[in-house]
């Protein structure tokens, strides 16, 4: 489950086209995850077995088992990694789907640099997790995005299971609570691409925060739950921006890895959600009260964080440690200049990786043909 929650984030980021990547991101999750949470305490209702409810759960992630063949390879790791005619026999299936044609002129140019590029480096070809640690700014943007992910996921999961404390009937108050996702989405659809990923991922969590600290201080149950549920709509904010935000920093070499070792430190911090939620024993405001204090601190380490807005994914390393490097903290992208789709040529997704490894050669940037 944790390898198909990260995984499948990462070919939308790569393969759908910068005009439609937070449509397609945001709204299958807001369509189908809310779907499938609203309907899920209605089905342990129902069984009311836990084995039962663990099977019937389980049985569509047997769909899983086909997505090897049904589900591209990722064309700038085949890049990364010198199967190049490999990548460019998948971008032209992207061309036949999409009706377009990209120019063997092109293709040829493309294949060229890239394996100059890749003799270069040929002596650094393999990769793992443990470069993202080996420079220091490199290093300090990972760790951070382990810190907040683990705030998030903490503070997601406890929302979650603090259902049950809220005063009322616990099915109905999950599926409440569950369909805030839907309008979560689509408001983070309209806007993600307007205000950027840094300030809105740090005006997310401290609303949360706030309706949580102050649901924590309510004692009538109908507004402690709506309160709650408020901090609930805010938190699905946040957590649906860090599930992109790290895949759109991290360099393409050690993507992968990078993003599954920040998710896995979020579910570590989620084994503690329970011990949270069962302070309602001690004093009934103490989980509200500490999910809320737990994301007003995540939101001011997320300032230290790079904007990803109009900017192009890092390819290589060396991209990844240059990232944000122009950037100040109190930068906002939605009223600084914004890319210009049209001026880039059609092999555009492997911009920055041609501008670090090769800075003589051809200036790569992402395909306006494939969107």
């Amino acid at each position: 489950m944790i390898l198909l929650n990260i995984m499948f984030f990462i070919p939308v980021l790569e393969y759908v086209g910068p005009k439609r990547m937070t449509f397609v991101a945001n709204m299958s999750i807001a369509i189908f995850f809310t779907f499938a949470t609203c309907i899920l305490p209605w089905i342990a209702y129902y069984l009311a077995d836990w084995r039962m409810t663990c099977i019937v759960t389980s049985v569509p992630l047997v769909l899983a088992v086909g997505t090897p063949w049904s589900i591209p390879e990722s064309a700038r790791w085949l890049v990364s990694q010198g199967q190049i005619d490999r990548a460019i026999k998948i971008l032209g299936k992207f061309e036949r789907i999409n009706g377009t044609k990209v120019p063997d002129d092109i293709y040829r140019r493309f294949r060229e640099t890239c394996a100059r590029i890749c003799k270069e480096e040929e002596a650094d070809k393999t990769y793992s997790v443990l470069d993202l640690f080996r420079t220091p700014r490199l290093r300090n943007i990972t760790i951070l995005f382990i810190v907040i992910w683990m705030a998030i996921s903490l503070v997601f999961d406890g929302h979650v299971r603090n259902v049950d404390n809220l005063g009322l009937d616990v099915f109905v108050t999950f599926t409440i609570a569950a369909a805030t996702e839907l309008p979560a989405d689509t408001f983070l659809t309209l806007v993600l691409d307007r205000w950027g990923r840094r300030w809105l991922a740090c005006g997310s969590l401290v609303i949360s925060g706030i309706f949580s600290i102050r649901a924590s201080a309510v004692s009538n149950s109908i507004y402690t739950a709506s309160l709650a549920i408020l901090g609930r709509f805010w938190i699905n904010i946040s957590y649906n921006i860090g599930l992109r935000y790290a895949a759109e920093v991290l360099p393409t070499v050690v993507r992968a890895q990078g993003v599954a070792l920040i998710h896995i430190m979020g579910y570590v911090a989620s084994i503690l959600a329970p011990f949270v939620v069962y302070l309602n024993v001690v004093s009934s405001f103490l989980p509200l009260l500490v999910l809320g204090t737990l994301g007003i601190m995540g939101s001011l380490l997320t300032l230290f964080l790079p904007e990803t807005l109009n900017k192009d994914l890092p390819q290589t390393l060396q991209d990844g440690e240059d990232f944000g490097k122009d950037q100040k903290m109190w930068d906002v992208p939605c009223i600084g200049r914004k890319r210009e789709d049209e001026e880039t040529p059609p092999v555009a997704m492997f911009r920055s990786f041609s501008r670090c490894s090769a800075r003589n050669s051809m200036r790569v940037s992402r395909p306006a043909y494939f969107k």
